[in-house]
């Protein structure tokens, strides 16, 4: 990926960095019901290009990063039936997992009960929680020690959390404002304490990291790209392409 690995002199440097890069997750996500700038320029344009980074994210660094790790797990464990492909079974589990989610959250929504509807909103946040608490452990724990993949992943995720903090305000309203907003900066704090004090092996790490592929894949599609917002595919491709560049040269 034309990344340098950090000496162990710049390992303050590193760790405040990580530190930079979560607070300005937090910042994004209690800021968000602020952000008017959706009032004002196209939104099918926003979510194009956001769209189009996430995915170039998903395809030119993560699906990469999956095979790196699935290396791992083939000089680690004894031939059986998932030998090969570890990784790959992890990231349709997070995938299907949050396909699950939101199946429920979609029929919570259809049965019309107020109750019902609170029950999905919880089910929403819970799920983006843990969602945001591993996004914030794997930027603490991932290996990667190189300050240029920080803020490449850190844009990635800026630019995904913005487009689903509006997507969630959209379907819970006031509610998300009064509390769901808070849940999910909550995630990102609970994410960076957890990776600051705990430490798991590789191969963990490289579960973990499959099962977030996954999810974010899913969310990509799901939030940035669906047709009835009338996508833009210049803006997407703009995004896309542009993104792509930082991740193949810089």
């Amino acid at each position: 990926m034309g990344f340098v690995e950090l000496e162990k002199g710049d390992e303050k440097m590193y760790y405040l960095w990580t530190i930079i890069c979560l607070a300005g997750f937090i910042a994004i996500h209690l800021s968000s019901k602020y952000m008017t700038f959706f009032n004002f320029v196209p939104r099918s344009k926003l979510l194009s290009a956001a769209g189009g980074i996430s995915v170039a994210y998903v395809f030119v660094h993560i699906l990469p990063e999956l095979n790196h790790h699935q290396q791992h797990f083939a000089m680690s464990h004894e031939e059986t039936i998932l030998s090969g492909y570890h990784v790959y079974v992890m990231a349709l589990v997070g995938l299907a997992v949050f396909y699950g989610l939101e199946r429920m959250v979609k029929l919570a929504e259809v049965s019309g009960k107020d109750e019902a509807g609170v029950r999905a909103f919880w089910i929403h946040m819970l799920s983006f929680f843990l969602y945001n608490s591993l996004i914030a452990y794997l930027l603490i724990r991932g290996e990667g020690k190189d300050l240029v993949q920080i803020f490449l992943f850190f844009v990635a995720m800026a630019v995904h959390f913005i487009t689903n903090d509006h997507a969630l305000r959209e379907n819970h309203k006031n509610i998300y404002d009064h509390y769901g907003r808070w849940v999910l900066a909550g995630g990102i704090l609970i994410g960076g304490l957890i990776g600051e004090f705990v430490d798991i092996n590789e191969l963990a790490i490289a579960l973990l990291f499959s099962f977030l592929a996954g999810s974010v894949l899913l969310n990509v599609m799901k939030e940035e790209l669906p047709e009835e917002r009338q996508s833009s595919f210049l803006a997407f491709s703009l995004g896309g392409g542009i993104y792509t560049i930082l991740l193949l040269f810089i």
